[in-house]
């Protein structure tokens, strides 16, 4: 395990005409890489890193990541394939933009900005400063942040005004080329006061079976009554070692619902924290992991509930054959004076085979009075009758299988508002069987 890296920071990059960025954003990235370099490597014995395939973490195989030469660029761009209706849509190659596409122009005239964070740290630099990477890290990938920090280039920097609905979700398709390549994918969203925006973020690799590194940072910023759906489809090559850290803060009466499909890379680790930071504010956290070969998922989430009436509702679902791994961590946390609090855990992991590994370690940390709070972990196998009902009716056994499976994700899945978006979930899963 090593933390060196073949690459580093391009720390004077920014245009001498773009002063404002090369003073704090340039800043920024020359703080993270002295954080990164400052940090400790994650060890076997912290107990945030629990079960986690720690010795797998070496970072001196991957370099930096070339922009790609037209012909695989026009190749990517047709290899997007999301929703049939969208607002939006951009596409970044190597975290450089490649392609941008806004369907409507009405959400211009409505105060909607939808830019690359480039340009965005710039043109909108007072928003920009006050939600780019504001949030702690505190789940164990702390060294990471910094390291993301140092080196993200380019991604989506998504502002929606107050009382705006962009009805139809918008869409980013995220590409990584090259063997050994590395990618730093950043979301930052702001969704004001009795705002409602749907964001898919799509992590894809150009060769499934090319090494390469992701680490990616998303932050969903929600004000008083705001409504978002955020969905992350992690696609990566099956020889990938993937990062991705989400910070979602939910002021007063907004509703954040997150889903996390997880198909792709070798070894991924996801940190998800929702703040609920404001009265009436309600959070819904969900993912579903396909997880096969020696795949290894690792899940880490935290429901902090710092304000009274809140409700947090988190539902993960795993599904494992072959020699696959999975690990939870997860816990809600109960602020002082968080009185009247809802929150629930569940996570279930479905093993279809008997070397398949599942770990789920669910907590909770009270500090109020007068809440609600209950978490759960299971672990089985496919049900034999129900198996046997499908066998008995003529399907085969591995349609029967999948059938099964299907079902049993399908209850995360359902939970999403859009259809549109349901139908595509589920085709990725079932493609991915």
């Amino acid at each position: 395990m090593s933390s060196s890296l073949a690459i580093e920071p391009e720390l004077d990059e920014a245009p001498s005409e773009e002063p404002r960025r090369a003073d704090w954003l340039g800043h920024g990235r020359a703080a993270g890489w002295r954080d990164f370099k400052a940090l400790p490597m994650p060890h076997r014995l912290d107990e945030k890193w629990r079960f986690s395939p720690v010795k797998d973490l070496d970072l001196s195989v991957y370099n930096r990541a070339l922009p790609v030469p037209p012909a695989v660029r026009e190749g990517l761009i047709g290899r997007c394939s999301g929703l049939a209706e969208s607002a939006g849509r951009m596409v970044f190659a190597n975290d450089h933009l490649v392609e941008r596409e806004v369907y409507s122009k009405e959400l211009a005239r409505k105060g909607v900005i939808w830019a690359p964070i480039e340009k965005a740290a710039v043109e909108h630099e007072e928003i920009f400063r006050r939600h780019f990477m504001t949030q702690e890290v505190v789940l164990g990938s702390k060294k990471f942040a910094a390291l993301h920090k140092a080196m993200v280039k380019s991604g989506v920097f998504l502002y929606v005004p107050r009382g705006v609905e962009v009805e139809l979700p918008i869409e980013v398709f995220h590409w990584l080329h090259g063997a050994g390549a590395s990618s730093f994918p950043h979301t930052l969203l702001v969704a004001e006061e009795m705002s409602k925006v749907t964001l898919i973020d799509y992590f894809e690799s150009a060769d499934a079976d090319a090494p390469g590194f992701a680490c990616g940072v998303n932050d969903l910023h929600l004000g008083p009554g705001a409504n978002l759906t955020y969905v992350s489809v992690q696609n990566w090559s099956r020889k990938a070692l993937s990062f991705q850290i989400n910070s979602t803060v939910v002021s007063r009466d907004a509703s954040a619902l997150s889903m996390n499909l997880n198909l792709g890379a070798a070894v991924a680790r996801a940190e998800s924290v929702s703040r609920l930071v404001g009265t009436g504010g309600r959070s819904d956290m969900l993912a579903v992991t396909v997880a096969s070969g020696a795949q290894q998922f690792d899940q880490r989430t935290l429901q902090d509930h710092q304000q009274p009436n809140t409700t947090s509702d988190l539902l993960y679902k795993n599904v494992l054959s072959d020699k696959a791994r999975t690990i939870f961590s997860g816990l809600i946390r109960v602020e002082p004076h968080a009185h009247r609090t809802d929150a629930y855990q569940k996570v279930r992991n479905l093993l279809l085979s008997d070397d398949a590994e599942a770990n789920s370690m669910p907590g909770l940390e009270i500090l109020a009075d007068e809440v609600r709070c209950s978490h759960g972990a299971t672990s089985g196998q496919i049900d034999e009758e129900e198996l046997f009902y499908l066998l008995s009716r003529g399907i085969p056994p591995p349609a029967a299988k999948k059938l099964v499976t299907a079902g049993f994700l399908n209850e995360v899945v359902e939970r999403l508002p859009s259809r549109a978006v349901k139908d595509k979930l589920r085709g990725l899963i079932e493609a991915r069987q």
